[in-house]
């Protein structure tokens, strides 16, 4: 009897000693969900577009003449500077026609003095009443004849060096070479693509401005005017494909200043310098156009919750709880952010994490659990 007292008493003791030592069910604590308040701000918005690349001065060397390619004096990759020789075509046939032309050209120049002459003595045989009227007219044509044929063969000398010339082929600009599909031994014509110098000191970028984007800049300042162009141009970044962004800020440098209709894009030129050589003709990445936007509404992305073809937020109400409420909104390309642009104010309180989840009416907010004393 007494040992079932004891044991009684001792379960007793641990019940109370349990609930005294705060040993009950856990309490399910409540928390509040992260929210913002909207305000205005002034933004830079980084807007990009897809460009290739292409040297300021690219040119297509095509031979002048016909021929047997002799000697290629550089290979594939080359830094060239302007009047450096690239080609050479054999020779032959074009120095065999300079001393024909040339020698030709001596014969009439011999004709020409005898004609000369001819002309001058009938000339005073005529004052002297000695020789006709004919004579006299027949000695000048054929002295006319005589230095128009001078002329001609002269042509044809400065022709046959214009075809030596021809046979060496110099670069037109500095740059680099391109691809070089041809060998020594070639026969090459006019019709024969030998390679590109790409004139590398500044490279250019063409890409298509669409039209809504081109009426913010426009309200900004910029201009498509050609003399004003480069000097109200924002500073236009280069992302390359690998995600690398390049060092050097370039300027846009023409415009068509006419919006295509069928696309609704305007067509623009950006230069970028290239003093290290880094860019390349045909390489292809991203141009960045710094748009600054003005006291625009931003917002997280994590707050829009997207239903079908609709956006919507979740407002903060008084209370605590949330209505939805639907907005639009502009991409600001950083991966994080939008612009509200319309359903919602500046003040109003929004969630942002957690949005997904919540539904018409939910509580929110709720007061922090009072701090335990020490």
């Amino acid at each position: 009897m007494k040992k079932n007292v004891l044991m009684w008493a001792l379960v007793l003791g641990t019940t109370v000693g349990l609930i005294s030592c705060g040993g009950g069910m856990p309490q399910v604590e409540q928390t509040s969900y992260e929210t913002v308040t909207i305000k205005k701000e002034d933004i830079t918005v980084p807007i990009k577009f897809s460009a290739k690349l292409k040297g300021e001065t690219d040119v297509t060397i095509t031979p002048q003449v016909s021929g047997q390619l002799m000697k290629i004096c550089v290979v594939e990759g080359d830094q060239v500077k302007k009047g450096q020789v690239l080609f050479i075509i054999d020779q032959r046939d074009a120095q065999l026609e300079l001393e024909s032309a040339q020698a030709n050209l001596q014969a009439a120049i011999a004709q020409e003095s005898s004609a000369k002459l001819e002309y001058e003595s009938n000339k005073n045989l005529y004052d002297k009443k000695i020789v006709s009227k004919y004579t006299l007219d027949t000695s000048e044509n054929s002295y006319n004849q005589a230095k128009a044929s001078v002329a001609q063969y002269r042509a044809q000398v400065n022709r046959a060096k214009v075809n030596l010339g021809y046979c060496t082929i110099t670069a037109p600009v500095s740059g680099s070479i391109g691809e070089i599909p041809v060998r020594t031994g070639d026969q090459v014509s006019p019709s024969i693509y030998l390679t590109t110098v790409s004139g590398n000191a500044n490279m250019d970028a063409e890409f298509s401005l669409p039209e809504t984007i081109l009426s913010m800049m426009l309200s900004e300042g910029f201009t498509t005017d050609p003399n004003k162009l480069a000097k109200l141009s924002p500073e236009i970044g280069f992302i390359m494909k690998n995600g690398t962004e390049y060092d050097q800020k370039g300027k846009i440098t023409r415009a068509t200043g006419v919006v295509n209709a069928s696309t609704g894009t305007i067509s623009l030129k950006v230069t970028f310098p290239n003093p290290k050589g880094q860019l390349y003709s045909g390489m292809q990445g991203n141009i960045v156009i710094p748009l600054k936007e003005k006291a625009v509404m931003v917002i997280p992305q994590e707050a829009v919750v997207k239903l079908q073809d609709k956006q919507q937020v979740y407002k903060v109400q008084p209370d605590s709880t949330v209505t939805s409420v639907e907005v639009t909104t502009q991409d600001i390309f950083d991966g994080e952010h939008y612009i509200a642009l319309t359903g919602l104010n500046v003040g109003d309180r929004i969630v942002t994490i957690g949005a997904n989840n919540l539904h018409e009416g939910q509580k929110v907010l709720f007061p922090e659990a009072p701090k335990a004393e020490k």
